[in-house]
């Protein structure tokens, strides 16, 4: 089953002379469960596309569809909503809110979403990412993996269609990258959570069920990867 379906997008930053392609007549589909890495150099265009696929950037031209809606068609409003119900965002420099504590950042946009707290799945959530010690800690209290944790918390809270992580271990050492990349894996293969993964490092990217490679604003690979069992 379809999740994501992204159709001849494009973006263009500047006009005439200081036009700027990032995307190029980007196309391509995602489906529901599975994990997909984008890579690609500095520059290539994919962090654009991430924000794009969130709904956080709209394309110059194109559509992007998330379980059948098109995203960029609702009012600002409405994708607004759309984005705190359906999308979760991982970014590479966690965007924890700093005077509230784990519990509090994880429930934020669903709380901001007008929902009642839905403690169970709280202490589920909080209880995998293995912080049921550090629960009433300011972000300042906590090292950089424990932050991204509770950055991966706060995504999928919500129960979003897809999850985007923009170089979610880009910001923390080897052994705690690695730490994370697992924890991402675990809630794509336990709770088919469809993960899309943005990336420039060729190891991490091979781990996914799926690569698309981008460069210069154009998708130049898009392939199954064959892990050996």
């Amino acid at each position: 089953m379809e999740i994501l379906r992204c159709e001849n997008v494009s973006k263009i930053y500047g006009s005439k002379d200081t036009e700027v392609k990032a995307l190029n007549d980007v196309s391509f589909s995602v489906e529901k469960g599975e994990f997909v890495s984008i890579i690609g150099p500095s520059g290539s265009g994919k962090s654009t596309l991430l924000h794009i696929l969130g709904g956080v950037d709209k394309p110059t031209s194109g559509k992007v569809f998330i379980d059948g809606t098109d995203i960029h068609s609702l009012s600002e409003d409405k994708l607004a909503i759309f984005r705190r119900r359906q999308v979760g965002l991982v970014y590479q420099f966690y965007n924890l809110m700093p005077v509230l504590n784990i519990d509090e950042n994880i429930a934020l946009p669903h709380l901001l979403d007008g929902r009642p707290l839905d403690k169970e799945r709280l202490d589920r959530i909080v209880e995998h990412l293995g912080l049921s010690d550090r629960r009433q800690n300011l972000p300042n209290q906590l090292s950089g993996g424990q932050q991204q944790r509770v950055s991966i918390g706060r995504a999928l809270y919500s129960h979003p269609a897809i999850l985007l992580a923009d170089e979610p271990t880009g910001n923390l050492d080897r052994k705690t990258g690695e730490e994370i990349i697992e924890l991402l894996k675990e809630s794509n293969k336990t709770v088919q959570q469809t993960l899309i993964l943005i990336t420039h490092d060729e190891g991490l990217a091979m781990q996914a069920d799926r690569v698309i490679g981008i460069e210069d604003g154009r998708i130049i690979r898009n392939e199954k990867v064959k892990h050996i069992v």
